[in-house]
């Protein structure tokens, strides 16, 4: 008679128990989406087309995504307080327009680098102060804003585009650590920068709770006002910035619009799990926003869909984001 005790299968640990209701909670794939659907979307290209992977065509992702993740870093500081920054793309591209006149005009690369910031920042300022201060709703100021920078740019270039060949330009875009670029390393100390100002100062607390809940803000003695005229200085910070780089990238100061810049730095908030209302916000979660559109672009260029059905592709994206954003916590 054997004393061998029988067999049963090993309980189920409380770590699995944890990760399944986690992975069947709804709130996990909203609050995650723009991670998960970015490794997503990496696994697919790479299977559809194994150069999706290959260093040149990443070298050329994250530079093309580096813009859009500074676009949509000053997008999420006016996402947060409860706005929006529909002139982000339009600030860029005037921008762009003042780096080439300060260039014509033959200053140092540096300095009209700082003139394209200077001017992004001095167009975002004024769109704070008149939705801070003189209580215009941002969507009114920002959409007379895209307008108005728009037609400055036409105005000051003439609709003619300024070339730009420059060493240090040059090595912007197309130079940089390994397969990471200047580019997207500027790109990066922008979300570092403002993950820290988000959530390690006082300021940072400021905009979430004059998003999150602006009478409770106002009584415990923050200035609203103030918190709106400087996140949209930010986003005009942030859209010069975005000026220069892409002076850099494609070697001119354009005067055409770029709104396709407007929208998917809209799409990558949604996608990051910032609420449109205001109140919750995240660098992490844009960051990824950003380069999982660059990745979907990139992606269905390769497989070869036209540049038609793409603008569908990212529209559907962005409302399946805002339908998991009903899960966030």
């Amino acid at each position: 008679m054997s004393n061998t005790a029988p067999t049963t299968p090993p309980p189920t640990t409380s770590r699995s128990i944890d990760l399944r209701r986690r992975l069947a909670d709804p709130t996990f794939w909203a609050d995650s989406a723009s991670l998960v659907g970015f490794v997503g979307l990496v696994i697919i290209f790479w299977i559809l087309d194994p150069t999706f992977v290959t260093t040149g065509n990443i070298q050329a992702m994250l530079s093309a995504g580096a813009i859009l993740v500074v676009l949509t870093v000053g997008q999420t500081f006016t996402v947060a307080t409860g706005g929006i920054d529909l002139a982000v793309a339009s600030t860029m591209t005037f921008s762009a327009i003042m780096f080439g006149v300060a260039f014509g005009a033959g200053w140092p690369t540096l300095v009209c680098c700082l003139v394209a910031i200077v001017a992004g920042t001095a167009f975002g300022l004024l769109q704070g102060v008149l939705i801070g201060r003189g209580g215009i709703t941002d969507f009114i100021v920002t959409l007379g804003g895209l307008s108005v920078a728009s037609g400055l740019a036409l105005v000051i270039s003439d609709g003619q585009p300024q070339t730009v060949v420059d060493g240090f330009m040059l090595r912007l875009s197309t130079q940089g650590i390994g397969i990471v670029g200047y580019a997207v390393i500027v790109a990066f100390a922008v979300a570092v920068l403002a993950h820290v100002v988000l959530f390690h100062t006082r300021f940072g607390t400021h905009v979430l709770a004059a998003g999150g809940a602006r009478e409770a803000a106002t009584a415990t003695g923050i200035s609203v006002p103030r918190i709106k005229t400087a996140v949209y200085t930010i986003s005009g910070s942030c859209a010069g910035l975005a000026g220069v780089l892409l002076v850099a990238r494609i070697g001119a100061a354009e005067p055409a619009a770029n709104t396709q810049f407007l929208l998917n730095a809209v799409a990558a908030v949604v996608l990051g799990g910032v609420a449109l209302v205001g109140g919750r916000a995240t660098i992490i979660g844009p960051f990824f926003g950003a380069l999982l559109l660059t990745a979907l672009t990139n992606g269905l260029t390769l497989v070869g869909v036209s540049q038609y059905y793409q603008p569908v592709a990212v529209g559907t994206v962005v409302v399946a984001a805002a339908y998991l954003s009903r899960y966030q916590k």
